[in-house]
């Protein structure tokens, strides 16, 4: 039996005071993620804040009006339940992981939480005998469907479309400069600066396993080396680079991937198999850069290629002529 789940309700056996219980926790826990977006964005995007505000009052109300209702007819002693106490209830993903995904990324949570907070409530009004409360979340319903309208309203009132354009622009270029710029630089690191060692030790040695525990070292190396170094060097304060956290794991990790790519074929016995993979995987990883360059760094496809490749080339060159030596 999986533990935490033997001791879940069903939504069918909640009676009706537990569904008022549980509607009113929801809406306790949906107005404060909307507080927290707001504050997350209120200093880079506070036109969004302004908005997720406006969001989190909404809740406020359904949550005043369901508790007026629970005080009518059950009394003033709510009972606890909430989302993780009912199997096959919607669930929220965890605030940590939407806010470090981005504003666009907050929007489609907020619509997703509508879409799911509106489903239990026609669920709910369905399971439910007594008028008023039937009424109310038929209400409830209908006004969870209507939040895209109110949001849309929201953004009208507080988002206009220069605000929204601007705000977008600012969280492509804080996700360039947090995210891309050095995870790009890390696996340009790990793709090209591991290529001499590796490849001198597999044509030094033309031993598969050697050739890989080489790999194996200098990309593990590298990517330690490079994501400390991303992390130390700034902390992303005046130059609004964001966390030197997520900085240095984007370098780090995205190092030790461009590293391993072609380390990895030599997990192969055969020496040639295994170096005509790696070669292949090393074109790939190359090309791949000269891809991102253009996309997210606006550089020419054909100058980032010829930049790329040919600083490939040179240390691929360099590698197998001191190993071949």
């Amino acid at each position: 039996m999986i533990p935490g789940f033997a001791n879940r309700r069903k939504f069918s056996d909640l009676t009706e005071q537990e569904i008022l219980a549980l509607a009113i926790s929801s809406e306790e826990d949906d107005a404060q993620i909307y507080r927290l977006y707001a504050e997350r964005l209120r200093k880079d995007f506070p036109d969004s804040a302004l908005v997720f505000d406006g969001m989190a009052a909404e809740e406020d109300g359904h949550r005043a009006a369901l508790i007026a209702l629970h005080k009518r007819r059950f009394g003033d002693v709510i009972p606890l339940i909430r989302r993780e106490h009912v199997s096959g209830y919607y669930a929220r993903k965890p605030v940590w992981l939407i806010e470090n995904l981005g504003l666009e990324r907050m929007r489609a949570e907020a619509r997703a939480m509508e879409q799911g907070a509106e489903a239990f409530y026609r669920r709910a009004a369905a399971q439910t005998t007594d008028a008023d409360t039937r009424n109310l979340l038929g209400e409830l319903a209908a006004a969870e469907a209507g939040h895209g309208k109110r949001a849309e309203e929201l953004e009208a009132e507080h988002l206009g479309a220069d605000a929204r354009t601007r705000e977008d622009e600012d969280a492509h270029r804080k996700f360039v400069l947090t995210w891309v710029q050095p995870g790009l630089a890390g696996l340009m690191d790990g793709s090209v600066s591991t290529l001499a060692p590796i490849f001198a030790t597999a044509f030094a040695t033309q031993d598969t396993h050697t050739t890989f525990l080489v790999g194996l070292a200098a990309s593990v190396g590298a990517g330690i080396s490079m994501g400390f170094t991303e992390a130390a060097h700034d902390d992303g304060v005046i130059s609004g680079r964001g966390s030197p956290i997520k900085r240095g794991l984007a370098s780090g990790i995205m190092t030790m991937v461009g590293g391993l790519g072609h380390a990895l074929p030599y997990l192969i016995p055969d020496f040639w198999t295994a170096t005509i993979i790696a070669l292949v995987v090393v074109f790939v990883e190359l090309w791949a850069i000269a891809w991102i360059q253009n996309k997210f760094m606006e550089t020419p496809f054909m100058r980032a290629a010829f930049q790329v490749v040919l600083g490939g080339a040179l240390v691929f060159a360099a590698g197998a002529l001191i190993g071949g030596g």
